[in-house]
């Protein structure tokens, strides 16, 4: 199951609490005061890693509550400290205050961190609160509450090229022909539900990212068929392909899907058509597609492949390649 959103509940640890305690050795005379502080609480910090690629985990653990910092001991004994929690998440996840919806940190780049709950402070043991004038103190503070803080967190997938197009347009062919993923792949629309991700390797060590962005048909941004909760993995890809099926069998052209995939994108944000593209017409082996990419050619240059024969793959790749560098 891919999970590209959630909200979570996180809790720091309490800092330990001090004590009131006496040196009581027998050749030690007025021993005095010996009570230990106690360990601060563990915090709670968020790790990019490149080795996640979803946010599955926390669907069974929706609160995270960091180790408590434990009680002063005699003799001056600190307590020791609670270990802090590191938690784990994809690059492009964005964290978010749920209250307000406030950008709290964007973890763009692998090994980013960023603390979300600061531990609480340990309490002092009367040891520490000894001075010339109370040789005995008798008080000791208690430790701090750690900090507590309901967050979200969205996923936005960072990759290099998007696939993007209408259900049957063959995306998910094209990933696998392209990168070697195992993906599923049927004769019904809405087959992928979730975005596949494979790397592209080029000839000379370069290495392309692909997603296949599952779901977008028209009036997607209004949330109709799987919506939009696919639209934002589009805003952070680097390069769009628009992947149009050349047979068109529900009675649009190709220029119509093209004009439904550009017109949805800008629905959702505008910015999106700004990027570099490429329009691929697939299925180029059908009889029916015949016309319609000669009608197509004449006022959009784009790729025309098959994606399940193989057939101007290799040249769609040199274009990849060249886009992205």
């Amino acid at each position: 199951m891919f999970v590209d959103r959630v909200k979570v509940q996180c809790k720091a640890g309490s800092g330990g609490n001090g004590i009131i305690a006496w040196r009581r050795e027998k050749f030690v005379p007025k021993g005095g005061p010996a009570g230990g502080n106690g360990g601060k609480g563990g915090s709670i910090i968020f790790e990019a890693d490149h080795n996640v690629a979803a946010l599955d985990w926390f669907t069974y653990k929706s609160i995270l509550r960091a180790e408590d910092g434990a009680t002063g001991g005699g003799n001056c004994r600190q307590g020791h400290d609670g270990e802090d929690l590191y938690v784990k998440i994809p690059p492009g996840t964005v964290l978010k205050e749920q209250a307000t919806g406030k950008v709290l940190f964007d973890f763009l780049e692998h090994g980013k961190q960023f603390l979300v709950c600061q531990g609480g402070r340990g309490g002092r043991g009367n040891h520490t609160f000894r001075s010339s004038t109370n040789r005995s103190p008798r008080m000791a503070t208690k430790g701090q509450a750690g900090e507590e803080l309901d967050i979200e967190l969205e996923l936005k997938l960072i990759a290099d090229v998007g696939i993007i197009g209408l259900p049957n347009a063959g995306k998910s062919t094209l990933i696998k022909k392209l990168a070697d993923v195992p993906v599923k792949i049927s004769a019904y629309p809405f087959t992928t539900l979730t975005p596949n991700l494979g790397y592209l390797y080029g000839r000379e060590g370069q290495k392309v990212l692909l997603a296949d962005i599952p779901g977008i048909i028209e009036g997607a941004h209004e949330n109709r068929g799987l919506g939009f909760q696919f639209l934002r993995h589009i805003e952070r890809t680097r390069v769009l392909l628009y992947m149009i099926d050349a047979a068109s069998f529900d009675g649009k052209t190709p220029a119509d899907h093209l004009a439904i995939l550009r017109r949805e994108l800008g629905a959702y944000n505008e910015e999106l058509l700004q990027k570099p593209a490429l329009v691929v017409l697939n299925k180029c082996d059908l009889e029916e597609a015949q016309n319609n990419i000669e009608t197509f050619q004449t006022y959009e240059k784009c790729f025309v492949i098959s994606a399940e024969r193989g057939d101007g793959v290799e040249a769609l790749k040199e274009a990849l390649f060249n886009l992205i560098s």
